[in-house]
């Protein structure tokens, strides 16, 4: 316009100006860059060839060409034109994966207008995405155009011409005839009849031991969204995993395909069309008919309704003597976790072992299992399907419904109620010619540990020697039992079951249910008196035994006579009085039990010997009888 008016120079100009703008726009239409510029130049050399400009002119086309070279933006991304077809790309995606060719279907909204803008249909409006299948005659022939090359989110408005769209004779009283149509289209989906199920490993754990197979049951977590990214659904938000079987029909047929070959703790992205989703149905509110669906899926557990219960790591000590078995009472530590290693509970954190019969139905069916057959210190690890532990129903909110479980076991300890004590000899002196009894008064040292060998307690922490009267009731009953029939210089490991130590309840220092373990050493040992009483005779007493204890022959002892004679027999060794006792309260319990009126004196009347008291009492007995 600017040349025809401004530099009049011949009247074919026009025509030349129009070849101009067209060869132009053929050309731009191929490029990414405005090459009009460098169009209009050579379009303006041909003009000024075939017109015979004079020098004048010839210095007009030159500024012209100076004023339209230097007019270049840098980058512009023109609008394609397909035929009589135009075609305006409003927005494209950064990243699109695919272009809709001919044989995909599409499904799309879009807002139809006339030139004038007036809307004379829309998808939007009736709530319900256009699909079609390009170039098989099933869309309007100017629509069938303008959809090829679209990306999925991509926006595009295209101008179909009456001879691609309803041509003279229109549609009904909806388009009128010879009627330009503009779409505004925004492509939702995009598939085809021989698209396969797409899987992408965004993870993968570095240990793969196994694997998702046809029949195995999974759980995992998933966002769903459509191709176009709107979510449809996500097990996060419920805060729960999705169970199922796999290639049984519970799942939609591509996740099925999807699944399989999954490791736990993978991240997975699968990409399934239409027809091995939800297909025309759709699925509720959600999924709109033939939609393409996107789950990004991580697997947090997998096992077979046909698993059984497995054992790894196993690590047995060298010295096992003894294996458990039904009915014993076994003391474990554990780490409780699922297959993603997600720990649910430990002993270790209550600082308290877990302390269970077994083979008898106290803990879940595979715990029962995995701790039959375990040494004293062993560790494992055993994995137990979900049919073995808490099933479908899972436990409160820790374990989740169909959990497989995996537990690290470090066996401390187990006995059975009917154990008695155990007494290895270590060290027994040649000349052993007296041992403990009940009632004497030993003297040992004595180291005391759990199985698994962690000390508790030990007599050399201390500044005399650990002392008792054996059947006294001073040490546990296991330990007393240990300590009879020693000889002094004797060593022995005494182990003690939990029923004759400190039992269910444990002690100061002491864990519940403990099997102990004693390291004793008899150091001396002085020889007791049977029970009820005080002092014996290790000699036939005297003939007169008042008259011995009443050096003054007043015919009455005071307690300070009675104690001078009672310690001169013991130094003579002709008595023993009770041992582990302050000799001085025994005498003095000796004496007022023979001063039955209480005055400070025992008279030859009310001296008599245990034993005598003894039979008196049994005779008295037998006269009640």
């Amino acid at each position: 316009f600017q040349l025809r008016h401004s530099f009049p120079l011949v009247k074919s100009t026009h025509c030349s100006l129009e070849i101009v703008h067209v060869y132009t726009s053929a050309l731009c239409e191929k490029s990414a860059y405005d090459c009009r510029p460098y169009v209009y130049f050579v379009a303006f050399l041909i003009v000024c060839c075939f017109e015979s400009l004079y020098p004048v002119k010839m210095f007009a086309c030159c500024i012209v060409f100076f004023l339209l070279t230097t007019w270049s933006p840098v980058e512009c991304n023109p609008s394609p034109v397909l035929g009589d077809v135009v075609v305006d790309r409003s927005f494209i995606p950064k990243i699109c994966a695919r272009e809709a060719k001919e044989g995909d279907y599409v499904r799309y909204h879009y807002n139809a207008t006339f030139v004038n803008g007036k809307t004379f249909d829309s998808s939007h409006q009736r709530g319900d995405a256009k699909v079609g299948l390009l170039g098989e005659g099933k869309l309007i022939a100017g629509i069938d155009k303008g959809l090829q090359g679209m990306c999925v989110n991509e926006r595009r408005t295209i101008t179909v011409p009456p001879h691609l769209a309803y041509g003279s004779t229109g549609a009904g009283d909806v388009v009128p005839p010879d009627a330009t149509l503009v779409f505004d289209i925004h492509l939702l989906d995009l598939w085809n009849k021989a698209d396969l199920v797409v899987t992408k490993t965004i993870t993968t754990p570095k240990d793969c031991q196994r694997s998702v197979m046809r029949t195995d049951f999974v759980r995992y977590h998933f966002n769903g969204t459509l191709l176009d990214g709107t979510v449809f659904d996500s097990s996060y938000t419920r805060k729960q995993t999705h169970n199922s079987l796999v290639g049984e029909g519970w799942l939609i047929k591509g996740l099925d395909e999807g699944l399989l070959g999954m490791c736990v703790g993978e991240i997975r992205n699968i990409v399934i069309p239409p027809f091995k989703a939800y297909g025309e149905k759709g699925s509720g509110t959600e999924i709109p008919s033939q939609a393409t669906l996107v789950f990004d899926i991580l697997l947090a557990d997998i096992h077979n309704p046909k698993d059984n219960l497995t054992i790894e790591n196993q690590v047995v000590p060298e010295s096992c003597t003894r294996k458990s078995v039904v009915g014993d009472y076994v003391r474990y530590h554990y780490n409780g976790t699922f297959l993603n290693g997600v720990t649910f509970d430990t002993s270790y954190q209550r600082n308290s072992t877990y302390n269970t019969y077994i083979g008898m139905g106290y803990v879940i069916a595979g715990m029962d299992q995995a701790l039959l057959g375990v040494c004293i210190g062993e560790k494992r690890r055993v994995i137990i399907p979900p049919h073995l532990a808490y099933g479908e129903e899972g436990a409160g909110g820790v374990i989740p419904p169909s959990a497989v479980l995996v537990f690290d076991i470090l066996v401390i300890d187990f006995h059975n109620p009917n154990d008695t004590v155990n007494i290895q000899i270590i060290h027994r002196p040649e000349a052993c010619n007296e041992t403990t009894a009940e009632n004497d008064l030993v003297r040992y040292h004595y180291n005391c540990t759990l199985v698994d060998g962690t000390p508790l307690f030990s007599s050399h922490d201390y500044e005399s020697l650990q002392d008792a009267v054996l059947g006294s009731d001073k040490v546990i009953d296991g330990l007393d039992e240990g300590l009879r029939g020693m000889c002094v210089g004797e060593k022995r490991v005494v182990t003690v079951p939990p029923h004759l130590g400190h039992g269910e309840k444990g002690a100061t220092g002491v864990p519940s249910s403990a099997v102990l373990v004693f390291d004793i050493e008899l150091v001396s040992f002085e020889k007791g008196v049977p029970p009820g009483y005080l002092f014996v005779w290790l000699e036939d007493s005297p003939a007169d035994l008042f008259a011995a204890l009443d050096f003054n022959k007043n015919k009455e002892v005071p307690q300070e006579e009675f104690g001078e004679f009672i310690k001169l027999q013991v130094a003579e060794g002709k008595g023993r009085i009770k041992p582990g006792q302050i000799m001085e309260h025994v005498i003095s319990d000796m004496f007022h039990n023979q001063d039955r009126n209480k005055d400070g004196v025992i008279t030859a009347d009310e001296l008599k010997l245990k034993v005598d008291e003894d039979k008196e009492r049994e005779a008295a007995r037998h006269e009640e009888l």
